[in-house]
């Protein structure tokens, strides 16, 4: 007995210092809550430490009233002394704290000495392994014996609010509680994946966004919850505690922002109130801060705004759901009743936390229940919504089959309105598709007269370049015809005094007195100055005639008759003629510089493009002698090279006075001319367009105001076959 009584002394001894009578453990006690039964002490002044806490002064410790303690402060660090005596058989208790979101957990068993002895050390600050077990909340085994007696010390630290549900278990009550509460997390997240892909199903079909918001919102919520109750830690991120410290914050802002978007389009809120939508986008702002706060600032602070904006948004879907519901709008009143039922599953939660309601499974799941119900109801809501549609579609058919015959009985009245007026209209055609005719073969008449017209000026500006081209050689040949005739009877004359020899007798002083004569003539007349002008007058002759004969070369290249056929030429001999019959109208300070590196023989209408070349090169001499001061640098540079083996590329460039954007978008209209009344027809350069695109070429300008213009030609050496 006496041996008895001293090994209780030495069980009992660290309680009578501590002056605690300890919890008896027994069936009764199992897997309830023991808040009230157990010791607290909140070190808001975070100073005492293992060493410390034990030598703390009788009475800091305190029994709470509440079988469940919440700790609302920014930072928490919490002190929980219990004793236990084990009045069970199983000599293995644990102690079970079912709250997941506790960063730190130091577990301390008090020894014969009167120390602190560390047994784990867990927390979601560290990796999930740290707990030692597959549960979502944290397990410490406590191994006393039965009928012996364990003291305790539970250090919990955090930086947002804390819960302690606490209570004793044995193997078999924990058992049993993971299964219940795995059973209770299964069937959920199965009916919220449920009607989240039946929905998803739902937005594919009808293609309302209002059921992808709200599948959004489903997402969100289910893994809110799951994060929030730990499964996500388990499952997701074990070994990122780090991660897991915002990642409960976070997931718990996106359902309220995708619970305002989706009432923003299911209550259509912006047909209803202006004012409202603008209250739901500001707090979708707000609850971004939350998010921001616990980067730059504290955790705790985060989470208190995140529960003010939780409190706002509720109160403001339920207000702004039975305003629409009052408007007449019938799917706002399963929305109001889901958030309705939502909102008191939120009240039990905190009135359980607040001790007011029992801490048992009704009041432990009931947000969950709560979710789910609301989850079902919004998905009635969703579905009454196609019963809305389907009713107004129904209606809106029968609207229109009225209108459908109202709309047949006046197409057969005005049918008879229209035919008549169909018949007067088809006259009034008729009429005018005869006005029409005439007036197109009046217009085909003017066009071919201006037309020829064009022609004509070319052909006149032709004509005055040939008369002059040739009058020049010709005017040469003429002034070299009296000279010549000079000289040639001087020269007969000559002859004539030698043929006198021959008539005379034999007298040697007559010969010597001829002789005589004949030199004093051909020393007058100066017969080797003869000798030398007559080779020059008939090289002046001979030129003239050459001249004249080139005339006429270029011009036969120039006006080929057999334009109407398709024929190899070259090109650069059509710019050589061209250039040859307009050479008289080029002024003598223009220099003309030529540049041929292309092959040249093409398959064209060789008169119609020579009248191209005409026509673009004349322009640029016009636009030159339009320049009102003239340099010593002007031309007209003329350029040929082969391009990508099958296409010669000519250009024609000038340094006249170029042209304006408009000048240049215009220029190939009919009509069009920049020149003076009666200077031209505006012809001119349609008619090229014609040509460059009867060859299925291409032409194109560049050009400037003051930079002269550069008419770029492309053609195909040969025609496509069409």
């Amino acid at each position: 007995m006496m041996i008895k009584y001293i090994f209780t002394f030495i069980l009992l001894y660290p309680l009578c210092l501590l002056g605690q009578t300890p919890v008896n453990v027994d069936s009764s006690l199992l897997t309830k809550p023991i808040g009230n039964l157990v010791e607290t002490f909140f070190d808001s002044s975070n100073t005492y430490s293992k060493e410390t806490i034990v030598k703390i002064q009788p009475g800091r410790f305190k029994v709470l009233s509440k079988k469940v303690s919440s700790f609302l402060a920014n930072y928490n660090n919490v002190w929980v002394r219990v004793a236990l005596k084990n009045n069970l058989p199983d000599n293995t208790l644990y102690l079970a704290v079912d709250y997941a979101n506790i960063p730190a957990i130091e577990v301390y068993r008090l020894d014969s000495a009167g120390q602190l002895q560390l047994i784990k050390v867990t927390g979601n600050q560290y990796p999930f392994s740290s707990r030692g077990t597959n549960s979502t909340g944290f397990i410490f085994a406590l191994n006393i014996p039965p009928g012996a007696v364990g003291t305790y010390y539970i250090h919990f630290t955090g930086e947002h609010p804390l819960q302690l549900p606490l209570s004793i278990n044995n193997e078999s009550s924990l058992s049993k509680t993971s299964q219940k509460e795995t059973l209770i997390i299964g069937l959920y997240t199965g009916l919220i994946v449920s009607i989240l892909l039946y929905n998803f199903f739902l937005f594919f079909s009808t293609k309302d966004k209002s059921y992808f918001f709200y599948v959004l919102y489903l997402f969100a919520l289910l893994f809110a919850l799951v994060t929030f109750s730990g499964w996500s830690f388990k499952f997701l991120w074990p070994n990122h505690p780090q991660f897991n410290r915002y990642a409960v914050l976070i997931t718990s802002t996106f359902p309220g922002i995708t619970a305002l978007i989706f009432g923003l389009a299911f209550l259509q809120i912006k047909k209803f109130s202006k004012v409202l939508t603008w209250i739901f986008y500001a707090l979708m702002v707000l609850y971004i801060f939350p998010i921001v706060a616990e980067f730059f600032y504290k955790l705790s602070f985060s989470y208190t705004l995140l529960s003010i904006n939780g409190i706002i948004g509720g109160i403001l879907l339920i207000v702004a759901s039975g305003y629409i519901a009052w408007r007449g709008y019938r799917p706002a009143y399963y929305y109001f009743a889901a958030w309705f039922v939502f909102a008191i599953g939120r009240q039990i939660q905190s009135l359980r936390n607040l001790d007011v309601l029992p801490y048992n499974n009704f009041t432990t799941y009931i947000l969950y229940i709560g979710s789910g119900i609301e989850a079902i109801m919004l998905s009635l809501a969703l579905a009454d919504r196609i019963n809305i549609y389907k009713k107004e579609k129904e209606q809106s058919q029968l609207e229109a089959l009225k209108v459908s015959k109202e709309n047949e009985q006046l197409v057969r009245d005005q049918n008879i309105v229209l035919e008549k007026k169909v018949l007067e209209r088809t006259e009034e055609l008729r009429a005018t598709n005869h006005q029409l005719s005439d007036t197109l073969i009046n217009l085909k008449d003017a066009q071919a007269q201006l037309v020829d017209a064009e022609k004509m000026a070319s052909l006149g500006q032709l004509t005055a370049g040939i008369a002059h081209e040739i009058n020049n050689p010709i005017n040469f040949v003429k002034s070299n015809i009296n000279p010549l005739k000079l000289d040639i009877n001087d020269i007969f004359e000559v002859m004539q005094q030698y043929n006198r020899l021959h008539t005379l007798n034999g007298d040697a002083n007559n010969y010597k007195k001829e002789l005589k004569q004949i030199a004093e003539l051909q020393e007058q007349i100066d017969i080797n100055f003869i000798k030398t002008e007559v080779g020059h007058l008939i090289k002046g002759i001979e030129d003239g005639a050459e001249r004249t004969a080139e005339i006429v070369r270029g011009l036969r290249t120039f006006s080929r008759l057999d334009e109407s056929e398709l024929k190899v030429v070259n090109v650069h001999d059509g710019i050589e003629s061209t250039i040859v019959l307009i050479r008289n109208t080029i002024p003598f300070d223009v220099q003309l510089v030529k540049s041929f590196t292309a092959k040249g023989n093409v398959e064209c209408y060789p008169g119609k493009l020579n009248q191209v070349f005409m026509n673009i090169i004349s322009n640029g001499l016009q636009a030159i002698n339009a320049k009102s001061v003239k340099t010593n640098a002007e031309s007209i540079t003329i350029t040929t090279r082969d391009i990508d083996k099958d296409r010669i590329e000519i250009s024609i460039k000038d340094t006249g006075i170029g042209m304006t954007e408009e000048v240049k978008h215009r220029v190939f209209e009919p009509f069009f001319t920049t020149k003076d009344v009666g200077e031209g027809t505006g012809l001119g350069m349609a008619i090229v367009f014609k040509i460059i695109e009867k060859h299925h070429g291409k032409i194109d300008i560049i050009s400037s105001p003051g930079n002269g213009a550069d008419f770029i030609i492309t053609l195909p050496y040969v025609q496509p076959i069409t």
